[in-house]
């Protein structure tokens, strides 16, 4: 998006990509975990990518902002692996190498993501999975959204709008990054949904990196070989939503309901717009602050108890939001997710005009 959220995105991205890490006080130390002392304790919090805009406007800040209510002599080592397994190894050992009390990691490829969970282990560094689980190498403790759940919520709003209005035709489904293990919960979720509803899945893709660009591709060559039968696309986060909607635009045929997950700026503009038919409210402000508490406490030697487990890991989970035109303004610009000065540009003003938001 050429616009002001777009050009803040693009300047923070280019700061995680050079490895900046967040301004703080704090000293050199070895590695190792607390031991009840944490007032200066450095505290990593690595991110996956930049193609989601929320690490980098949300989640960054979120976590760093608790942090320092927490415990203002501590510093976030902050890093944006920018969807390389490799560099968000390097970018765990250089924190590693810092002697940070505490690692919380989004893992860009939850497989590869095991070794810097023993190489933090063997350190005696917890370790924090944050968004997306590590399933081949437990962490210390898991604290994300319930993505099985998220899958299910946005088929399920999906399945149910198509039936209330008799459309007539089948699914295509695009999955998330086959590397990411929360993309394969998201996946299992909406099928959950689907398989039983009574429409055909056409076809379903899973999408290498998230990458919106590959989404489109693929669905152009849907749209080719099911002209007129695609009643509905399944999209398992906002990017390769907006990457779907692309294919249809360019191929000149009508968009139908797409879902989406993250609740990015550009997607709440695209269900204003009719482009779009939902995506899911992910209260980012509660996870970041979470994994901030939970880390800190790791830092200080304690062991917080989990809420539930999942893949061997005690586990805090969130049950977020689906969000369509009908409570878009209560859940996101009331709740201040969306500012609705950012929503409603000159482009939507006429259709946020309609839905009541000024």
């Amino acid at each position: 998006m050429k616009n002001f959220y777009a050009r803040i995105m693009t300047a923070a991205a280019t700061a995680a990509i050079l490895g900046v890490a967040a301004t703080g006080c704090g000293s050199q130390g070895s590695a190792g975990a607390g031991t009840g002392d944490a007032s200066a304790a450095k505290i990593a919090f690595l991110m996956p990518d930049i193609a989601s805009t929320r690490y980098e406007l949300f989640d960054k800040p979120m976590f760093e902002a608790k942090i320092k209510e927490l415990c203002g002599g501590c510093t976030v080592v902050y890093s944006n692996a920018n969807a390389s397994a490799a560099k968000q190894q390097e970018q765990a050992n250089s924190a590693l190498a810092q002697g940070v009390k505490a690692i919380v990691i989004d893992p860009v490829d939850s497989a590869a993501a095991a070794t810097i969970v023993n190489s933090a282990k063997a350190q005696n560094v917890p370790i924090i999975a944050y968004d997306r689980p590590i399933p081949d190498a437990p962490a210390d403790y898991y604290v994300s959204f319930d993505n099985e759940k998220i899958g299910s919520m946005i088929a399920q709003s999906l399945v149910d709008h198509l039936k209330a209005t008799n459309v007539q035709g089948g699914l295509l489904q695009v999955n998330g990054s086959p590397t990411d293990a929360a993309a394969g919960l998201i996946k299992k979720g909406i099928h959950s949904a689907v398989d039983p509803s009574g429409f055909k899945l056409l076809a379903e893709f899973d999408t290498p990196g998230w990458e919106p660009t590959k989404a489109q591709d693929w669905v152009s060559g849907q749209i080719t070989q099911f002209s007129g039968k695609i009643a509905g696309v399944v999209a398992a986060n906002d990017g390769t939503a907006g990457g779907a909607i692309a294919a249809f635009k360019a191929a000149g045929t009508e968009v139908p309901p797409v879902t989406g997950n993250d609740a990015e700026l550009a997607a709440a503009q695209r269900i204003v717009a009719g482009d779009q038919y939902n995506t899911i409210s992910k209260p980012i402000k509660t996870v970041a602050e979470a994994a901030a508490q939970i880390a800190y406490s790791f830092a200080k030697g304690e062991k917080p108890a989990g809420k539930t487990t999942l893949f061997n890991t005690p586990s805090e989970l969130f049950v977020p939001t689906v969000v369509t035109t009908e409570n878009l303004k209560a859940s996101l610009v009331d709740t201040g997710i969306v500012k609705a000065s950012g929503l409603c540009t000159s482009a939507y003003a006429a259709a946020c005009a309609k839905a009541g938001i000024k």
